[in-house]
């Protein structure tokens, strides 16, 4: 795996799990519909995992 992708926060983490609010967080999303773009390495795949019911995938390069 090599590149980039583009995440978006589309849920919001108020009343989420901490582990999951900490996740979202080292995505480096921050607020709703912000769009970050992360490194794809299988730590943030782990991570995306965790909280796909809260983030997007825009786009991957």
């Amino acid at each position: 795996m090599s590149g980039t992708m583009k995440l978006k926060l589309v849920r919001s983490m108020h009343g989420r799990l901490k582990t999951h609010r900490d996740c979202v967080r080292g995505l480096g999303l921050r607020r709703m519909h912000q769009v970050v773009e992360v490194e794809d390495t299988p730590a943030t795949r782990g991570m995306l995992n965790r909280v796909q019911y809260m983030v997007s995938v825009v786009g991957e390069k």
